[in-house]
C-alpha cells in the first residue's frame, strides 16, 4: 500500500475551508492531478458517482469516483479504480482550528499488486509531492 497525507492550516473558517475544499468544481484551480471531469458532477451525497480524467506521474487515468462518506463540514472519502487494477481513496478533512483557521488534511491511499516494492514507493513520493503542491495552490485560493 501506499499512502499520503499533507495537513495544515488554512486562514478560513471551517465552514469557508470547506467550501473550497469540497466544491469539485474548483477542483481544477488547485488539485494539481486532476485534468478535467468526464461526468456531471453530482450532488454530494453518499453513494454518489463522478468520473473524473486525471494525470499521475506523466500517465492519464480515468477513475469512476464514489463518495463512500460525506459529513460536511467536516470530511468527505472518494474512492475508485485505477490503472492496473488500482484501489485509490481520497480523504478530505476540515477542522476549527481558531475563530478564522481551519486544519485542512487530504489523504491518499493506494492499494493493489503494483502498489508495493519500488513501484509503491515512486507512487507514494509522487502522490505526497502533488499533495504538497495541491495545498500550496489552496493556501493561495484561501487568500
Amino acid at each position: 500500500m501506499a499512502e499520503a497525507h499533507v495537513s495544515g492550516e488554512l486562514p478560513l473558517s471551517q465552514e469557508d475551508a470547506w467550501k473550497l475544499l469540497s466544491d469539485l468544481s474548483r477542483f481544477e484551480q488547485w488539485l494539481t492531478i486532476h485534468d478535467t471531469w468526464k461526468s456531471e458532477i453530482p450532488e454530494l451525497a453518499e453513494g454518489a458517482k463522478v468520473t473524473e480524467q486525471l494525470t499521475v506521474m506523466g500517465m492519464t487515468n480515468v477513475i469512476e469516483w464514489t463518495i463512500e462518506s460525506y459529513a460536511p463540514p467536516s470530511s468527505l472519502k472518494i474512492s475508485g479504480t485505477g490503472l492496473a487494477g488500482a484501489q485509490i481513496a481520497f480523504t478530505l478533512s476540515v477542522a476549527q482550528a481558531g475563530p478564522a483557521s481551519s486544519t485542512v488534511s487530504i489523504d491518499a491511499g493506494f492499494t493493489g499488486q503494483m502498489m508495493v516494492g519500488a513501484i509503491g514507493q515512486a507512487v507514494e513520493k509522487n502522490a505526497t509531492l502533488e499533495l504538497d503542491n495541491s495545498f500550496a495552490k489552496l493556501r493561495e485560493l484561501a487568500g
